[in-house]
């Protein structure tokens, strides 16, 4: 596309975009995934000439760079999390704004501005965005990282700082599970910064990642026959927790796996503390009673992404603070594996299969 082009020709960010606009170079079409009907990973379709969406007043377009790779995603493509037929995948992207609209301009954003951004529709190369949802990339900060500070970062973020309700205090308590990867490698710094004691889980082949988090403790599984997936069954973990925690058990549990570590979530909390089941890893949580909570009085809670972004201005507190700690060293972002967007079936095949050892993005 023209502005790549421009771009690896070295010019100025806001002369090329500058150039697109005098010449009308943003195209009628694209390349992006699609997905046409749910299903496994190979239901994520290379299209060559989807159209390129048209923006309406408040809007801005998108020339991406990365767009980033969520389990999320996973349950969009397979129909876990149900979505109108066909769309493109993903909700997350970084580039450069290849165009704008008058109430855009209002609100600051520019031609050429380095943008990052989590809507729907992100897994291709042009992508209409509200303005309140763009975030302006500092300088230092890559669009790759930019981009991976999105989903994961934000939601580390509102996992370790209000889902809790407060009922977590500094220096008590927090399980983590899954910190070699994904949120939760996030999750676990975040909750360091934040002066919370931290007892992650992860997988022999991930422990030198868990373990570079900072975490108190960490308790480090056999991997699960043929998948890089921790097997929650290989020690009592539950038994370590406790002992850890003097016999009082986490405060807090945050919970992205599922169906194969919800029970133990559960007996592994303290009086009064609450469990953040927030994701479906290894599966979804099934219903179970609420008496389950009697023994211990404790809380739990399902959030979700956009109850904690709800407007521009906790949008921007968040992001803020996760920028801020990248920009002085504070939190560390690994991005994993670079894919190229004709290769989409491969990114959520290895997603998974649990080899993720940090973020996954489609370079355009």
């Amino acid at each position: 596309m023209a502005l790549r082009r421009h771009l690896r020709q070295g010019l100025p960010l806001r002369a090329c975009a500058r150039q697109l606009s005098a010449s009308a170079a943003v195209p009628e079409t694209m390349r992006a995934l699609v997905v046409h009907d749910t299903g496994g990973a190979e239901q994520l379709k290379l299209e060559s000439a989807y159209p390129v969406p048209a923006l309406v007043d408040g809007q801005v377009l998108v020339a991406n760079q990365y767009s980033g790779v969520n389990f999320i995603d996973t349950y969009h493509r397979g129909g876990l999390y149900p979505r109108e037929l066909p769309f493109i995948c993903g909700q997350e992207g970084a580039g450069v704004v290849a165009a704008t609209t008058p109430a855009a301009e209002a609100q600051g954003i520019a031609l050429g501005d380095r943008v990052a951004y989590s809507v729907l529709g992100a897994y291709c190369e042009y992508t209409a965005v509200p303005a309140a949802k763009i975030l302006q990339v500092p300088d230092g900060v890559g669009l790759d990282v930019a981009n991976a500070c999105l989903t994961q970062g934000l939601t580390a973020h509102y996992l370790t700082h209000e889902c809790h309700a407060g009922l977590v205090k500094e220096g008590e308590w927090m399980l983590i599970h899954g910190v070699g990867s994904g949120a939760c490698q996030w999750a676990a710094q975040i909750a360091k910064i934040k002066g919370y004691k931290v007892i992650g889980t992860t997988s022999t082949s991930k422990a030198d990642i868990g373990q570079a988090t900072g975490v108190d403790e960490l308790i480090v599984l056999d991997e699960a026959p043929g998948t890089s997936y921790e097997d929650y069954t290989s020690q009592d973990i539950v038994a370590q927790v406790m002992e850890m925690t003097g016999g009082a058990g986490a405060k807090c549990v945050i919970d992205g796996i599922g169906l194969a570590t919800y029970e133990i979530s559960l007996d592994c909390l303290a009086r009064r503390g609450v469990f953040i089941s927030f994701g479906n890893a290894s599966g979804a949580v099934p219903a179970y009673p609420p008496l389950r909570h009697i023994a211990k009085s404790s809380f739990m809670t399902r959030p979700k992404l956009l109850d904690y972004t709800v407007d521009r201005e906790e949008l921007l507190y968040r992001a803020n603070d996760i920028f801020g700690w990248i920009a002085d060293g504070s939190l560390r972002v690994t991005i994993d594996k670079t894919f190229p967007l004709a290769d989409g079936p491969a990114a959520h095949e290895y997603l998974e299969a649990g080899l993720s050892r940090g973020k996954l993005v489609y370079e355009l």
